[in-house]
């Protein structure tokens, strides 16, 4: 397959044809050159994709788990055959660095297979034996899964949905980003080239307000998950109610960086950089809030200010890169207004705090890397997502003001401490209302591992074995063994 997709083609309910909605320029947040024009999706698009999924979700969740486990495998496959094109493509797309996207293609392989292995071994439960019936847990396939992806991380959350919404005998209508649909579209080529049943897998770009709401509102779909900002996953839960519909909701994030009086400073350097500046900040997980302690508070900040005024800034092709472009010129001047806001707000940017200057840079949506120190965490700069390479920094004193800080956030997803004591660590990471706590590390995934979020960072659960439950109703079973007559017995 080519590295551009076809601009006239999507996949509905096992066939690739042009969509039957508007058209939509695909821009290289590099350089702002046009990819591509992809055709959207219209409503009967998705009308046709969900009948089509039903159809084959009845045949597909029938077959045993090890027979839909090999198609998973194959998926697989298929990806890794296509991982340096699927890369490039999804670098072009996103403006990701080639490395990162790299990382995220082997990562959408992975989880097809760590699914499938779970899938091998995804037993049904007997339950305990509470009077004269054998009783059983069982799960079966809820239908028609919408899955709705986001422009920061395409192929990966889209394997997150996919896989086991698959292994779990469902099939899928997938919404990916309207700014960012041409990986989305190449995955949706390897599967259907991977020899998995027609109809079982559709991809249908186009806006969240017409191909997104159609999705989720459409009688026909079981269940919503969705990634993306929580503004938008409320409207979804909204709708979700209405039909009395499970909805995952992987939502947004302000995550607390926390750094010790005894933690390693240079590893602390290194992981608070990594959290917040890798990816350029789009990403929800992305650390970044700064808590430091007000007795090296000065010490630490002027280290972390070199440290990120050499962090090399270019195109995501280029492998000496570490901070590219961000998505869109709408989103980077959106993280720019949030900068703007906080200076006017009496923050003081340390580093940073604007566009990049030279020919490299003046046609893409490049920002530079920025800290901000001055303002208190109730600022909106400290508690809005801004989505970019936009550090705030605070201080603390004591524990208990530190935690109360930490958790005085409508969001819970995600927060990193820095320390040598196992004893803080331990005690500071069961306080603090997040998802996910990495300690003395940052941005560390493993398909294996549950990851949710609490308050307005979502609903449900992605990844691990119970990844797979998350895509089923549970049914109970009773196998009556009492010999003697029924009560009623005539």
């Amino acid at each position: 397959m080519d590295t551009v997709v076809p601009a006239d083609e999507v996949l509905v309910a096992g066939e690739w044809r042009r969509g039957g909605g508007t058209g939509s320029e695909s821009i290289d947040p590099a350089d702002g050159s046009v990819i591509t024009t992809v055709h959207h999706a219209s409503e009967a698009d998705v009308d046709e994709a969900v009948a089509g999924g039903a159809e084959a979700a009845a045949e597909w969740g029938r077959r045993l788990p090890h027979e839909r486990a090999r198609h998973l495998h194959w998926i697989a496959d298929g990806i890794e055959a296509s991982a340096e094109r699927l890369a490039r493509l999804q670098t072009r797309d996103t403006g990701k660095t080639l490395k990162e996207t790299s990382a995220l293609v082997a990562s959408a392989a992975g989880t097809f297979r760590y699914m499938a292995a779970a899938l091998e071994t995804f037993d049904e439960e007997l339950t305990t034996q509470r009077g004269p019936s054998l009783t059983m847990s069982v799960h079966e396939p809820i239908g028609v899964i919408g899955a709705i992806t986001p422009w920061n991380s395409p192929i990966a959350s889209d394997a997150q949905k996919i896989a086991p919404a698959l292994a779990a005998g469902n099939a899928v209508v997938l919404k990916p980003a309207e700014w960012t649909p041409l990986v989305s579209l190449a995955l949706g080529r390897i599967i259907t080239d991977s020899g998995l049943p027609p109809g079982l897998v559709s991809v249908l770009p186009g806006r969240g307000s017409v191909v997104g709401d159609a999705i989720v509102r459409h009688p026909g779909v079981g269940k919503v998950s969705f990634t993306g900002g929580t503004t938008t996953g409320r409207l979804i839960a909204h709708a979700a109610a209405d039909k009395l519909m499970p909805v995952t909701l992987e939502l947004g994030g302000k995550s607390p960086t926390i750094v010790f009086e005894d933690a390693d400073v240079e590893a602390a350097i290194a992981g608070v950089l990594f959290g917040i500046y890798s990816s350029s900040g789009q990403s929800c997980i992305a650390g970044s809030r700064l808590f430091l302690p007000s007795a090296r508070a000065e010490e630490f900040l002027e280290r972390l200010v070199k440290a990120v005024a050499r962090l090399r800034v270019g195109h995501g092709l280029d492998p000496d890169t570490q901070v590219a472009p961000l998505v869109h010129h709408r989103h980077r001047d959106s993280v720019a207004g949030h900068v703007d806001r906080a200076r006017a707000a009496g923050g003081e940017v340390l580093v940073g705090g604007a566009v990049p200057e030279g020919d490299a840079y003046d046609a893409g949506a490049y920002y530079l890397p920025t800290v901000i120190a001055g303002l208190d965490n109730s600022s909106p700069t400290c508690q809005e997502e801004i989505f970019g390479p936009v550090l705030s920094v605070l201080t603390y004193d004591d524990e208990d003001d530190l935690v109360a800080r930490a958790n005085d956030s409508v969001y819970g997803l995600a927060c990193g401490l820095w320390t040598r004591d196992y004893r803080t660590a331990w005690r500071v990471a069961r306080r603090i209302d997040a998802g996910t706590v990495w300690i003395n590390t940052y941005k560390q995934f493993s398909i294996s591992t549950p990851f949710s979020g609490m308050k307005e960072s979502g609903l449900g659960i992605e990844k691990g074995r119970r990844g797979i439950a998350e895509y089923t109703r549970q049914k109970s079973l009773y196998w009556g063994l009492d010999e003697a007559p029924h009560p009623w017995a005539g």
